[in-house]
């Protein structure tokens, strides 16, 4: 065994740990692919451990050593995909993982030429052919760099490949070069942000994919030199701290974004609704224009709840949130400021005529009923509207005076809560939903 490994082993398993315990906190999906990723580069060392072992044993522990490399990067890139989702995807990397893994093994056990050229060919052609089939229905940047990087690799490989004397070690070099770059790009363009954890990560991963290229240059031009192996595993340290910190900082934004929107619909929630609110007003004083308050509460929400269940009820929540944030202006703000209540922030220019006519198309977008797990869901909205500066100089009473309206109106269309269980029949029979709303100005 080669115990000089074995510092570089005890590292890599720390890291691992620290990484694993990040992930176990993490809400990115990524996460899961990173963990794989290192959990692979634990046994490329623990594999090179072996590497003096005799026969086919040296042979396998090569293998394992270089193929775990290789893999850990091609995953690594997987969790880089703006695309993830995308089931292409899926294919695109079990072809590279199988390709990349069936070049390695013929290299290193020496396989005729005509075997290793056909194995170099499939890492242009695996990819290749996978992009070109679903063409066009999809197609994406990094797609193609993956295709013409791995083209360069299949180009440069069939080169290098059966030189006499250091053929297969630029070969192999090549191959974890092709890897670790496409790390680099694959990070820097879903990571284009100037925070120390992607500039770490992304320079970590180049440093990496250097190491290929440096190697051996100095061995070919600097055989006398010496270098030791800990400067040339340095870089996978730091991708694993930039990584680490990368999580890091997508938790503490996630954190944030929990601090000001609605967990369940994603709609900014009452603080960023207020802060909105305020500023919407004060944009208004300033430029002599108006400013709409809109508030609407759902009706028959609670029998929804109490007959159907919860999570009927939040579907139905995220159902509401979805089509009122695709009906209003970008610049206008929709959210959730109570249990089943919504509030809607028009910004000038605007009007009262113009709030009613927003007001009225998002009723009327809940006035047919939604089939919720295979039931019909009756639902529609009592409305409130107040205009600044006519209702109100100030945000509390613009609110209160919405608030005011919305149930005004809710008891004048007689479906509030209360009022319409109380009138419903003894046999369990409901009189037909009345959607109907009267609006107040």
């Amino acid at each position: 065994m080669d115990w000089s490994k074995f510092p570089d082993l005890i590292a890599v398993v720390l890291l691992a740990w620290a990484f694993a315990s990040v992930v176990r906190h993490s809400h990115a999906p990524v996460s899961g692919n990173w963990l794989s990723g290192w959990l692979l580069i634990v046994l490329h060392f623990s594999a090179a451990l072996f590497l003096p072992a005799p026969g086919i044993f040296g042979y396998l522990a090569l293998i394992v050593t270089l193929t775990s490399l290789a893999w850990a990067g091609i995953l690594f890139m997987k969790a880089a995909l703006p695309y993830y989702e995308e089931t292409s995807s899926h294919s695109m990397v079990l072809a590279m993982l199988s390709c990349y893994g069936f070049y390695i093994t013929v290299l290193v056990l020496g396989a005729p030429a005509w075997l290793l050229s056909i194995s170099a060919v499939l890492i242009a052609a695996g990819p290749l052919s996978i992009t070109l089939c679903v063409a066009r229905r999809f197609h994406h940047p990094l797609r193609w760099f993956t295709v013409i990087l791995n083209s360069v690799l299949c180009v440069a490989l069939l080169w290098v490949q059966n030189r006499a004397t250091n053929g297969p070690d630029l070969a192999l070099n090549a191959v974890l070069f092709t890897v670790y770059f496409g790390c680099c790009v694959h990070f820097w363009y879903i990571y284009p942000r100037a925070t120390a954890g992607a500039f770490i990560t992304i320079g970590g991963f180049f440093a990496w994919a250097s190491v290929f290229a440096l190697a051996p240059f100095a061995a070919a031009y600097f055989p006398s030199s010496h270098i030791e192996s800990e400067l040339w595993n340095l870089p996978k340290y730091v991708v694993a701290v930039g990584m680490i910190l990368l999580m890091l900082e997508d938790q503490i934004a996630h954190n944030k974004h929990l601090a000001l929107h609605d967990e369940l619909t994603g709609l900014p929630n009452r603080r960023l609704f207020q802060d909105r609110l305020a500023n919407a007003l004060e944009r208004a004083r300033r430029t002599s224009t108006q400013a709409a308050l809109l508030v609407l509460d759902l009706d028959r929400f609670k029998h929804v709840n109490d007959t159907l269940g919860h999570h009927v009820g939040d579907q139905l929540l995220q159902h509401v949130a979805t089509v009122f944030g695709h009906r209003v202006r970008r610049s206008d703000t929709v959210a959730r400021t109570g249990g089943d209540e919504f509030s809607v922030i028009l910004e000038g220019p605007t009007n009262s005529l113009e709030a009613a006519h927003v007001g009225r198309s998002l009723q009327d977008l809940l006035t047919e009923p939604m089939k919720l797990e295979g039931r019909v869901v009756p639902i529609g909205a009592s409305l409130g509207i107040a205009i600044f500066p006519d209702d109100a100089q100030d945000m509390e009473a613009l609110c209160i005076t919405a608030d005011l309206r919305m149930y005004e109106n809710k008891r004048a269309s007689g479906i509030a809560e209360g009022v319409a269980n109380s009138q419903q029949p003894k046999s369990g029979r409901r009189p037909p939903p009345r959607t109907g709303v009267s609006i107040s100005l």
